[in-house]
């Protein structure tokens, strides 16, 4: 049995996502919103920690498939 490397993709993706809207103050929200860091620091800062817990988290789980 292949391992998912889906989720490898994946997490990779969305930790992609994270350090750009870090680097750039932009993050997307659902319904291909745009929120800014300045606007509405509080809605940013939550969308970028879900993007780097999902991202880590899928991360461990394919790595957990794969040596387990």
């Amino acid at each position: 049995m292949s391992p998912p490397y889906g989720f490898l993709i994946f997490g990779g993706f969305l930790l992609l996502l994270a350090v750009g809207g870090t680097c750039t103050g932009e993050a997307w929200a659902r319904f291909g919103q745009v929120v800014y860091r300045d606007k509405e620091p509080k809605d940013f800062w939550t969308l970028i920690a879900i993007y780097y817990f999902c991202g880590v988290c899928f991360i461990a789980y394919f790595l957990y498939k794969l040596y387990a």
